[in-house]
């Protein structure tokens, strides 16, 4: 088995390097979808305020590693992708779990190009102002983000466009999984 845990500030690219390991056969776990699936069990709306709130709350109530850990019942096949672990402690806990098989890609783009896609993207946790996205990006590195970005095992930077990411992610998948 081989995990990939990607981590990186939202609007990087995640979501797009996971299309590309999908379409070689990757499972896909979104932490982020765990996270809506109890906000929907909470009868909670899906903006980004009340994603991030409950997010928050329930790091607090039951430990910073609680999306993490909700997330591992559901590893499982011969390359699996975690997307959107938030610090250091999702990737004690995955590699407690999981020991060496765990590798984390970190994937960067500047602030600008950031938010440029972000807004892009018209989802219902687009920021609608340049604050509102700094405040979100602050949010995330107050979690931890920044420090689970600096235990990567890979870094993949994203300024250009969609075609050499696709590049990109190939070559980097190759390279991970040939150290298997």
């Amino acid at each position: 088995m081989m995990i990939i845990v990607t981590t990186g500030m939202p609007g990087a690219g995640k979501e797009e390097f996971l299309k590309v390991c999908q379409a070689r056969g990757a499972k896909i776990i979104r932490m982020g979808d765990i996270v809506r699936d109890k906000a929907k069990e909470f009868g909670l709306d899906l903006s980004d305020s009340s994603i991030g709130t409950l997010a928050n709350e329930e790091r607090k109530r039951y430990g910073i590693d609680i999306w993490a850990k909700r997330t591992i019942p559901y590893v499982g096949g011969e390359l699996v992708l975690i997307d959107g672990t938030r610090g250091p402690d999702e990737i004690r806990a995955f590699k407690q779990a999981f020991g060496d098989d765990v590798k984390v890609v970190a994937i960067h783009a500047s602030p600008k190009t950031r938010y440029e896609r972000l807004v892009a993207r018209r989802r219902p946790d687009s920021p609608v102002s340049r604050a509102e996205f700094d405040a979100r990006d602050k949010r995330e590195l107050d979690w931890g983000l920044g420090g689970a970005i600096s235990l990567a095992d890979y870094l993949l930077i994203n300024e250009s466009d969609l075609k050499e990411l696709k590049r990109g992610v190939n070559l980097l998948l190759d390279s991970i999984l040939a150290r298997k």
